[in-house]
């Protein structure tokens, strides 16, 4: 694990632990009614999450070449992760809009 420096590893993990403690902090709100759609927006986080673990573990691993597939699926999952998030702000945002009118 000498690749990274300590402050650099310092803030992946503590990354990662925030956005697992939003993931839930977020579905523990969309147990109430009024926030109900907020579900689906704790889990269109996660695919963001398993590409944050594939980048760590690549970074573990000393970014090994024959490893270099994670690389690719960090980038697959960010890429579904960000757009999961996009629809489920939209849905959130519609229903909202719907909501006040």
């Amino acid at each position: 694990m000498h690749e990274l420096s300590f402050g650099t590893w310092l803030i992946h993990i503590s990354s990662v632990i925030e956005w697992i403690f939003a993931i839930l902090v977020i579905n523990k709100i969309s147990t109430y009614k009024k926030y109900n759609l907020f579900f689906w927006l704790s889990l269109a986080m996660v695919p963001n999450l398993i590409g944050a673990m594939c980048a760590i573990t690549w970074h573990i691993y000393d970014n090994q070449e024959n490893l270099y597939g994670l690389v690719s699926l960090q980038g697959i999952f960010t890429f579904i992760g960000n757009s999961t998030l996009a629809l489920a702000a939209i849905k959130i945002f519609i229903r909202e809009k719907e909501t006040y009118e």
